[in-house]
């Protein structure tokens, strides 16, 4: 079985995959996916005409390896823009979570407790980490690797930064808040803009032509009156 990609961790990570699902476990379904897809590609070469059949044996086994490495890609970016649109909620209940007086590891706890969504979850198992016993430095970066935002990112420094030298947690958190809004916002115009090429596609392609179909058939009925 050929080596792992360095980061392949950091993509399960990415997409939520359990703790309970390794490289390794990963890497084995890699290889078996391409076995498998060689021995049918093998089966299927020999109704294949001209040289479809080598494309097959050939296409098919690194197809079906890098399958996972897709699957992983559309899942972690999926995940992402459900953190991104989650985070505004998030950053803002912490404060005023943090401005109640409750310490930033419980507030992560209540927060997470009492919202869904994939970044709720991962706040919820991050607290309980702690609570466990894992240091709260290395519960704090799997947070941040399983929630590669710069929203979150940000979030973790400045609860370390507050635990390191005493600074207030809560206007950072109204700051960050602020931030995630602006960003939210940005993405929806940026959508919105991206969307504007498509209706005018949408338009010329169905509307005119219903258009000159009108204009058409009343012509042909005029022509036909005469």
């Amino acid at each position: 079985m050929p080596a792992p990609p360095r980061d392949l961790a950091l993509r399960l990570d990415a997409a939520g995959a359990p703790a309970t699902v390794s490289v390794a476990e990963v890497m084995a379904l890699k290889c078996g996916a391409a076995v498998a897809a060689l021995v049918a590609a093998l089966a299927a070469a020999a109704v294949l005409p001209g040289r479809l059949g080598p494309a097959a044996i050939l296409g098919a086994p690194a197809g079906a390896f890098v399958g996972p490495d897709a699957w992983l890609a559309r899942g972690a970016r999926r995940r992402r823009d459900a953190m991104a649109a989650e985070l505004p909620e998030v950053l803002d209940l912490l404060h005023v979570a943090v401005s109640a007086g409750l310490p930033a590891v419980r507030a992560l706890r209540e927060v997470g407790r009492r919202r869904s969504g994939p970044l709720a979850a991962e706040l919820l198992s991050a607290a309980d980490r702690v609570t466990l016993g894992v240091p709260r430095a290395q519960a704090l970066g799997r947070l941040t690797r399983r929630c590669p935002l710069e929203g979150v990112a940000a979030l973790v420094a400045a609860i370390a930064r507050s635990e390191r030298h005493g600074a207030p947690l809560a206007p950072a958190l109204r700051a960050l808040a602020a931030d995630a809004r602006a960003q939210r916002a940005q993405r929806v115009r940026e959508r919105a803009a991206r969307a504007a090429p498509q209706i005018q596609l949408v338009v010329a392609l169905l509307l005119v032509p219903a258009v000159m179909l009108l204009v058409g058939a009343c012509l042909s009925a005029a022509v036909l009156a005469q």
